[in-house]
């Protein structure tokens, strides 16, 4: 058996410059709460994205929860979000004790399909609030969807957690919304150990979001507490190293395209295989290279023999309205997510792969398909 192939793993800069933004923070002895490098990073995380503002969070989870906050999205709201999607994009809307409806996907992107989002609004016209989600680095349809929220003047959140670096008709993902959000989470394009970001051209609104995450503590001598607060800010020294991730999100964009382009070219040809889309008015950052098959290879056997040889995979996540906690809300759509999810799985895409463990994958999953 080989060394460990990851699907997705940190991959700190090789000019140590996250080490030298942490070392700072530790020779100023300013490691927590706040500091530098957290005003820092979010004013270069602004500045690469194009927002005019952005809160350092501790998580992408939070971003979106204060995101729905600073929406006004509370008790009994409908709040409508993708159904193919990770868990932490649904679950801030219960926070909130409001509503989710699940929205499906289309196979021109994978993500939010505009005709499902517009037939949810002619039963949920008075719906608060749109998240809509980049997967995998793959932008979605947003003039469709972003005109939609417009004439029902709804408040659009973009969950960007797995699109930093990509681009929707050159503009970044994560901007088009009044709310965006990243992840640095550990499997991320790029990492801070745990992490997020809420970014936006409302600088009201960032800053209400910091004054929550904050604990809403009021400005006086004493602690003195008017609003329910968060514990939700990113500390100095996790900063730090998101800071040094930010001069090298380039060079990971360009190793995950890489990964993606390799896969494609050894793969494409096998029957039944079919690559996640790629649109003409998409940059996307190939977070992670995914794939759906309709042979005689299924998913179970891509992850079964990858996994005997001490190599990740994962399948397409399993939409929201099909878990146990979620099934309950409504849904709009055919069963394109569920189709994606059934057939998809997503093969290792660690920027630190080498040709050698790329060839290793392909090796192993083209002898899947000479049984």
């Amino acid at each position: 058996m080989g060394d460990r192939i990851f699907l997705s793993s940190p991959h700190m800069s090789d000019e140590g410059y996250e080490q030298q933004y942490v070392k700072e923070a530790f020779d100023t002895n300013w490691i927590a709460p706040l500091g530098e490098n957290v005003n820092g990073f979010e004013k270069e995380l602004a500045a690469y994205v194009g927002s005019k503002s952005a809160a350092a969070l501790s998580s992408g989870t939070a971003a979106i929860h204060l995101a729905l906050k600073a929406a006004g999205v509370g008790e009994g709201d409908i709040v409508f979000c993708p159904t193919l999607t990770f868990s932490a994009t649904a679950n801030p809307v219960i926070y909130q004790n409001a509503t989710p409806v699940f929205i499906d996907s289309d196979y021109e992107t994978w993500n939010m399909c505009p005709n499902a989002l517009e037939e949810a609004f002619e039963k949920y016209p008075n719906v608060k609030a749109v998240i809509v989600v980049h997967l995998y680095g793959l932008s979605a349809d947003m003039d469709k969807i972003v005109d939609l929220c417009k004439k029902h003047n709804v408040v659009l959140i973009e969950d960007a957690a797995e699109s930093l670096g990509a681009y929707y008709k050159g503009k970044h993902t994560g901007t088009f919304g009044d709310y965006g959000i990243f992840s640095f989470n550990g499997n991320k394009i790029i990492t801070t150990s745990g992490g997020g970001m809420l970014v936006s051209d409302n600088e009201e609104g960032i800053a209400k979001a910091r004054f929550w995450a904050t604990q809403s503590r009021d400005q006086a001598r004493h602690y003195q507490h008017s609003e329910l607060g968060f514990n939700y800010r990113m500390s100095n020294v996790v900063a730090g190293i998101g800071r040094g991730q930010l001069k090298v999100l380039e060079q990971r964009v360009e190793k995950k395209k890489y990964i993606f382009e390799f896969y494609k070219r050894e793969l494409g040809e096998l029957e039944g295989v079919e690559f996640m889309p790629d649109n003409d008015w998409n940059e996307p950052n190939y977070w992670l290279s995914a794939i759906t098959l309709s042979g005689k290879v299924r998913p179970i056997d891509i992850m079964e023999a990858l996994e005997k040889e001490n190599i990740e995979s994962r399948p397409i996540w399993k939409p929201m309205h099909m878990q146990p906690y979620f099934e309950k809300y409504d849904y709009f759509g055919t069963d394109v997510s569920e189709q994606l999810f059934e057939n998809g799985v997503c093969l290792p895409s660690d920027t630190k792969m080498t040709d050698g463990d790329l060839g290793r994958v392909v090796a192993i999953l083209k002898g899947l398909w000479k049984r």
